[in-house]
């Protein structure tokens, strides 16, 4: 394979920059753009051993640049290959230089995350590895983080791959039957492989259940504000971020389009949308924010509906409550400061199963109240993925509820007494499912579709 190199470090200024080499003739391409303080043989360099000394152009022998190059020896490396990093000042005109003589010596560019591509190939990793990589790059929460870093140890992987030994311990006994039935091989019986099938259909359905709580991890909660003009929406997204992000006047209808911001709860990501107020109006531009108001609403996780507890209910008010009827929400009344008129009016019914909140947005009374109904709405305190192995990516969840649906399929099959030959096709297909997630076998368009989701230089 040829040798790769792309500049691995976000680009702009910093203190230093990073330039990465893999392949086989890695250090050949070194050898003619460096010369180290203490020169030596590559065969006497150590591998995980790092070397000062100044990059140069080849051509001309002027200095580019004082670095220091790290040497990893193929097999004990990132990729697997022999690598070489260089660490550069920072700054992209340096970079740029480097990578430019890295390439005039030998080297191609990287496309977007073959060094990780490589790593796969080359055995050192598997596809749950592969794909936790650029979850924790992406990580916006240190929860995320954390899960994406048990994935990276092959957590997930262990689990699957335990799965699919035992089915492979089945098949080869299922085989055995159906090629040599003269010989005295223990027969499978159709206990045996029911039991079996029940096991592993276990083992999958509690990862299976992992994935709602995997999903809000990597991503988030959607919330949107929603209320009539003036209710106090933009003032409680002001309090949630403890900052002035949205203007806020007595006019009806200031906020005319989305507002959208993130803040951490319990460690979750909760996106926050402040949206335009609910009314009848002319106003064109008005509607177009009202309509996108409605939109968000439907598909957003939950819904905080905001109303101005200082005035009867209104038309308006019954449409918002209509919006949130079969979603989950929570009720706010705002402006507690002032006289009293709703309060009565939401309690007759209208907002069944919906927790009623009471606060003052202007005051900041009654804030943490929400906090801690969104906690417990979404069992925020219980998600820890410490001790627990999280289903957080859609495809491995598509790939395991397959693989359930597979295996009741297969023990049907056993409770009818179909030939062993028949049920042994249904198993087949598990394993592959299982595989798909691991990356024992998939196609190279998936391989592809991953991987360029990866930043270049990873």
């Amino acid at each position: 394979m040829s040798t790769i190199v792309a500049i691995s470090t976000a680009p702009g200024m910093g203190g230093i920059g990073i330039i990465r080499l893999s392949g086989e003739n890695c250090f050949e391409i070194i050898n003619k753009i460096f010369i180290a303080k203490n020169p030596q043989k590559i065969d006497e360099i150590e591998g995980y051993r790092m070397k000062y000394g100044k990059i140069i152009n080849p051509e001309s022998k002027k200095i580019i640049d004082e670095v220091l190059v790290s040497y990893f020896k193929a097999p004990k490396s990132y990729t697997a290959e022999n690598m070489c990093e260089i660490n550069s000042h920072g700054g992209m005109i340096v970079l740029k230089k480097i990578l430019e003589v890295c390439l005039s010596n030998g080297a191609v560019l990287a496309e977007p995350g073959e060094f990780s591509k490589r790593a796969f190939l080359n055995g050192r990793i598997d596809l749950t590895q592969a794909e936790a990589i650029i979850d924790l790059i992406n990580a916006k929460s240190s929860k995320e983080a954390q899960e994406s870093a048990n994935q990276l140890e092959g957590y997930l992987s262990k689990k699957i791959n335990k799965s699919r030994d035992e089915l492979l311990d089945l098949m080869v006994n299922i085989e055995a039957n159906i090629d040599y039935p003269e010989y005295d091989v223990e027969e499978v019986s159709y206990k045996n492989a029911e039991e079996i099938l029940e096991k592993v259909k276990t083992e999958l359905e509690e990862l299976s259940k992992s994935f709602e709580n995997g999903k809000i991890i990597k991503d988030g909660i959607k919330l949107s504000i929603i209320g009539s003009p003036n209710a106090g929406k933009s003032s409680l997204l002001n309090r949630i971020l403890k900052e002035e992000r949205a203007i806020v006047t007595d006019i009806e209808g200031t906020t005319r389009d989305l507002i959208e911001e993130q803040v951490l709860i319990e460690g979750i990501p909760f996106k926050i949308i402040d949206t335009a107020g609910i009314r009848k109006t002319d106003n064109m531009i008005e509607q177009i924010g009202i309509e996108k108001s409605k939109k968000s609403a439907n598909e957003s996780d939950v819904v905080i509906a905001v109303f101005d507890n200082s005035k009867k209910l209104e038309e308006q008010d019954k449409e918002i409550l209509n919006i949130i009827k079969d979603k989950r929400a929570i009720v706010v009344l705002n402006k507690i400061d002032l006289k009293e008129q709703k309060q009565d009016v939401l309690t007759e019914g209208q907002v069944t199963g919906k927790k009623i909140i009471k606060i003052s947005a202007k005051n900041d009374i009654g804030i943490e109240k929400i906090y801690k109904e969104l906690v417990n709405m979404f069992n925020l305190s219980e998600i820890e993925s410490d001790n627990n192995i999280l289903i957080t990516n859609v495809r491995h969840q598509d790939l395991i509820s397959k693989a359930i649906v597979a295996i009741n399929e297969s023990i049907e099959e056993i409770k009818r007494m179909e030939p062993i030959d028949i049920i042994s096709i249904k198993i087949k297909e598990i394993l592959e499912n299982l595989g798909e997630i691991t990356g024992n076998n998939v196609s190279e368009d998936l391989i592809k579709s991953i991987f360029s989701k990866f930043c270049l230089g990873k």
